[in-house]
């Protein structure tokens, strides 16, 4: 079922400054990731620095949210597993796959978690529909889903569907966390070590297996773009 009637408006407060923009080089490991998460969001929450977008990606491994079922976990010896403190279950990262670790303070912008997280999805499906690709919400599954009318239909009769996009996220004292990813072009086979955000129905997909050989420097620039239609101005790091 399609989530409709969804009020987008995330833009920070007049006079806010712009969120900072940075990218990683090389991959970045998933615990120097998370130790650097918890600096920047207490300095955001004591107004020691502004927001932050933090644009990465990771060496193979698996992270278990604070919903994650162990029967999820297929491989367990695969990749290395994480337990993190966002919301959701398992999920895979990975070379080829863009993560933004998103950390705004809401008290700046909107004290609505379910705002938040629609807005999320919301600069993913801008992005995707820069690449003509549509990808849509759900009502029951979170995360951004694209329709596969030339894979067989779901035992119930219904079009198969894949995930492109995964989120989940954390806030602390208003301050959000974790964030978003993207499958750009990573080892789609990777993810049958897991079942990815406990749901088995669907399939994973990404821009490659969708038949666009894009670049990941040309999905960050799409991805700035729709960050900003949402939540408003950027400005690159140091």
């Amino acid at each position: 079922m399609l989530r409709t009637d969804l009020d987008l408006s995330m833009h920070a407060q007049e006079g806010s400054a712009p969120v900072r923009w940075r990218v990683a080089d090389g991959l970045v490991g998933y615990e120097d990731a998370v130790a650097e998460m918890e600096r920047q969001v207490a300095d955001i929450a004591d107004g020691k620095a502004d927001e932050l977008v933090w644009l990465v990606e990771h060496p193979a491994l698996y992270t278990a949210g604070t919903s994650a079922d162990s029967k999820d976990l297929i491989e367990p010896d695969r990749f290395p597993v994480f337990a993190t403190g966002r919301g959701g279950e398992y999920t895979y990262h990975g070379p080829g796959q863009r993560v933004a670790y998103v950390m705004l303070d809401l008290k700046r912008r909107r004290q609505d978690v379910r705002a938040y997280v629609a807005a999320l999805e919301e600069v993913v499906i801008r992005t995707l529909d820069s690449m003509n690709v549509k990808g849509e919400r759900r009502e029951d599954r979170v995360g951004v889903w694209v329709r596969r009318p030339e894979k067989p239909t779901l035992p119930d009769g219904t079009m198969s569907e894949d995930k492109i996009a995964a989120l989940g996220i954390r806030l602390r004292r208003w301050v959000s966390f974790h964030g978003l990813s993207i499958n750009v072009d990573p080892d789609l086979s990777h993810f049958g070590g897991i079942v990815p955000c406990g749901i088995s129905a669907y399939g994973v997909t990404s821009l490659v297996d969708l038949g666009l050989p894009v670049m990941m420097a040309d999905v960050d620039i799409r991805l700035r773009e729709a960050f900003e239609d949402v939540f408003g101005a950027t400005t690159n790091e140091g």
